[in-house]
């Protein structure tokens, strides 16, 4: 017969299990508990002597998957950014917090949340950066790219869970390749890792054509810088590696343009830019 666990049993359980390879192992225990029994906070909090009724199979499954350093994310196929719930698998990296910022710096760019300018994304991945700025500017229209075919089934997934497929359209592009399009705001989050740089366990599990950017690491950006310069895009967001600030202001020396503006993460490091052409 099998074993019934209370809530507060489960709880314990599963945070053993998880103790010696995940930090935070009480609060993912947590996180998978709400999750399997499709439950909030409060309610896991408020009924630690209820007894667990469902089969735990899967739960435990998902378990020996994250004991082997895959990301709760890809496990549960959703990932929280800018407050709203997206769906996520591994054809597509999994959003950072730091990216919310990226939206943030466009909107502080473009002040009329009525325009319509078309804005382009490089590297769509997973949607998140489209359809939150197709959200804020409700009359923009918005082409976004990536050379991954499963990138791209995650992003219509996205796209059509908020119902923005009449204003994102996509399309599988190395680059600009394949927009002929006029294009007002260029935006990206390219993979900018060096080839070589050695990179935690868990991170296997995610696209390596969207972590890794070239030998150096900022080859794919100065790809884009090279794009906005010659179609002469007014206005170019992206992110970029903490390091880099130096060696795009490098590339740009000898080039045109009227201004280059870096922003900070959340821990104080140059993590963007945005270039005015």
């Amino acid at each position: 017969m099998q074993h019934r666990y209370l809530v507060s049993e489960l709880l314990q359980t599963i945070t053993q299990e998880l103790s010696q390879s995940v930090e935070r192992a009480s609060r993912e225990a947590q996180l998978f508990v709400m999750e399997f029994l499709g439950v909030d906070e409060l309610w896991l909090i408020t009924h630690p002597n209820t007894q667990v009724q469902k089969d735990l199979g899967q739960l435990f499954e998902w378990i020996a998957r994250r004991k082997k350093n895959e990301p709760f994310e890809y496990i549960v196929q959703k990932v929280s950014f800018y407050s709203q719930e997206f769906y996520i698998d591994k054809g597509a990296l999994i959003p950072r917090p730091e990216t919310e910022l990226l939206i943030d710096e466009v909107i502080h760019n473009v002040a009329d949340s009525n325009t319509q300018q078309r804005f382009v994304e490089v590297g769509v991945g997973s949607g998140i950066i489209s359809i939150v700025l197709a959200q804020h500017f409700k009359h923009a229209t918005f082409i976004a790219v990536d050379i991954s075919q499963e990138a791209l089934r995650v992003a219509r997934k996205n796209i059509h869970k908020f119902n923005l497929q009449e204003r994102i359209e996509l399309r599988e592009s190395s680059f600009l390749d394949n927009v002929d399009e006029q294009i007002d705001y260029l935006v990206s989050n390219p993979p900018y890792i060096a080839n070589d740089a050695a990179l935690e366990s868990n991170l296997s599990y995610e696209p390596q054509n969207a972590l890794f950017g070239g030998e150096v690491g900022d080859e794919m950006i100065k790809k884009l810088l090279d794009e906005v310069l010659s179609q002469n895009i007014k206005f170019f967001s992206c992110e970029m590696g903490y390091d880099q600030k130096d060696k795009i202001q490098n590339y740009l020396a000898d080039k045109r343009y009227k201004s280059l503006t870096f922003y900070k993460d959340y821990s104080g490091f140059d993590r963007g830019f945005t270039l005015k052409v």
